[in-house]
């Protein structure tokens, strides 16, 4: 089954709705490109990704994802390893996706090149990180996965009611700190023995999360590799020193930290819950492979 039109993920709450009055303008720049425009409906996030699975299945010419990593994370479920295009209009608070691979970060001019680029027939192979869990269970992450302080700290973030906002974020980070201790890791790095024991670990595609944090600057999403970073123990007042850095990829300097590359990265410690791409994926152990070209991006 065929289907020439172009389906459409969009998360009108991204990057706190600053957006959503765009939706409009990103869908009517989206026509230009001569294929019909469909919005999908989703009132959920477990909703928005069946959605976009059907939508692959019925074989539409294109998906697009309007929203922020997490709504990118959501589309690539679909998309990776399938033949059809995939665009993206960076409306959130990260866009570290977008960011990393070169994707314009102005949503009308992301919706532009789309448009154009399914009207020229061209896309950009793109690699994807695959993760496998230990029953088996696949998901794909296009930017950064987070296995320690940083994720630790989503996972105590998102227990929380109270406050709302990204002052949540702020009492997590204030909350973990004060509980900060080293965990052991077993790591394994294209089948040879890295394991270590630190507070900072994260495996990439691209080299930022959380918005413009480099966590892995360099990492290059059309390499064939991830990137993998560890650090040491830290104190609080070193790790708190060390984070103003991530802005600017300079924390890699740090004797206290490793950086490798590998295609593939087998990771677990006890009681630690992975992130990637911002959501939540499960407890460690996982198994991460780079996939080249897992992906064909319009832009």
């Amino acid at each position: 089954m065929t289907d020439d039109r172009i389906a459409v993920l969009a998360n009108p709450s991204a990057g706190r709705g600053r957006h959503r009055g765009l939706l409009p303008a990103v869908l009517d720049r989206l026509g230009a490109s001569g294929r019909p425009v469909r919005l999908l409906a989703a009132d959920s996030s477990a909703e928005a990704e069946k959605a976009c699975h059907r939508a692959v299945a019925e074989g539409v010419s294109a998906l697009v994802a309007v929203g922020g990593d997490g709504t990118v994370h959501q589309a690539l479920q679909a998309v990776a390893g399938r033949p059809v295009g995939f665009g993206v209009v960076p409306a959130g608070t990260g866009n570290d996706f977008a960011a990393g691979t070169g994707v314009p970060l102005e949503p009308l001019a992301a919706a532009d090149a789309i448009a154009a680029a399914v009207r020229d027939g061209r896309h950009r192979a793109v690699d994807l990180a695959r993760m496998t869990g230990t029953e088996g269970e696949v998901r794909w992450f296009g930017a950064v996965l987070a296995a320690g302080f940083d994720a630790i700290v989503n996972e105590r973030a998102n227990r929380m009611r109270w406050p709302r906002g990204p002052r949540r974020y702020d009492l997590a980070i204030a909350l973990e700190m004060a509980r900060l201790r080293p965990r052991v890791y077993a790591l394994e790095i294209d089948g040879a023995d890295r394991g270590f024991e630190g507070v900072l670990v994260a495996v990439g595609n691209c080299e930022s999360y959380g918005g413009g944090l480099r966590i892995l600057p360099g990492a290059d999403p059309a390499d064939g590799l991830l990137d993998v970073l560890v650090a040491a123990p830290f104190g609080r007042v070193t790790l708190a020193r060390l984070k103003p850095k991530l802005r600017h990829g300079t924390h890699v300097t740090d004797r206290r930290v490793t950086t490798y590359r590998a295609r593939q990265v087998r990771i677990h410690a006890d009681g630690i819950v992975g992130y990637a791409d911002g959501e939540r994926i499960g407890p460690l152990p996982l198994e991460i492979s780079c996939v080249p070209g897992a992906v064909r991006l319009l832009s």
